[in-house]
């Protein structure tokens, strides 16, 4: 399936981020502990966002090294891991074969996904496809390939974050851009690669539009232990225990 030209962009960005940090950090998590949500990793028994996923049909959009997946494989789910980034998914095949976790994974952009309509119970980004691909082509994708009365869960940089963060450095305490027409943004350092963030209005519409209704929002805050991240520090611990730095969202088809 042919990538789009932000696709590929971004798939030159992660296969160095997987030689820099991306291939490294998978053997620190993969198969490992609790699932853990973002930067400051709140766990999921505190959240409560996903409920059993046991016996579930998952497919995990932008997957990279499917840590994520192999969490939701270890509970019991059915996985299938999808992302465009061959060096990343090797890294995950590396993975699997080292933890004897084996699960689905497939070259492809999250915009068009080489799988059949209503194959899944639950459609999962968590900073892959919910904010490398464009949420106007991925979540209409994610649509079809839920069954009916299927979940869609995402997590994404907050809106607030988006609108505290400068073109250079990091997030601050005042308002440096827009909030009207957010969607797609290119920084200036040139391996930074694409990305993609609406506005709660714009993103509501979105889901309605395609066929979701909306279950819950959850604005994650920084616990009182959480450090900075060690790779991703263009936000702070101290500012994310102010104000939601990171937000996940969950929506149900519509049956």
């Amino acid at each position: 399936m042919a990538l789009s030209e932000d696709t590929q962009r971004n798939r030159e960005v992660w296969t160095k981020a997987n030689e820099d940090y991306t291939d490294a950090r998978a053997r620190e998590t993969w198969g490992k502990g609790e699932i853990r949500w973002g930067m400051f990793g709140p766990p999921e028994s505190e959240l409560g966002v996903l409920g059993d996923v046991a016996g579930k049909d998952v497919v995990e959009l932008g997957c990279g090294t499917a840590y994520f997946g192999a969490w939701l494989a270890q509970l019991g789910a059915n996985v299938t891991g999808v992302d465009p980034t061959p060096a990343q998914l090797e890294t995950a095949r590396r993975c699997q074969k080292e933890h004897g976790l084996e699960f689905s994974l497939v070259e492809a952009g999250a915009e068009d996904v080489p799988l059949p309509d209503a194959s899944f119970d639950l459609a999962l980004s968590e900073y892959g496809a919910s904010i490398w691909s464009d949420p106007y082509l991925w979540i209409p994708e994610a649509a079809r390939l839920l069954r009916p009365g299927g979940e869609l869960v995402f997590l994404c940089n907050s809106v607030l974050g988006i609108l505290c963060l400068p073109d250079e450095g990091k997030v601050g305490e005042r308002l440096v851009r827009p909030q009207f027409g957010m969607h797609r943004f290119e920084w200036p350092a040139e391996d930074d690669g694409v990305e993609f963030h609406l506005a709660h209005g714009d993103m509501l519409r979105l889901l309605r539009e395609t066929g979701f209704e909306v279950e819950g929002l959850w604005e994650i805050q920084a616990a009182e232990r959480a450090k900075d991240h060690h790779y991703y520090d263009f936000v702070s611990a101290d500012w994310a225990r102010k104000w939601p730095a990171e937000e996940i969202w969950k929506a149900r088809k519509r049956r």
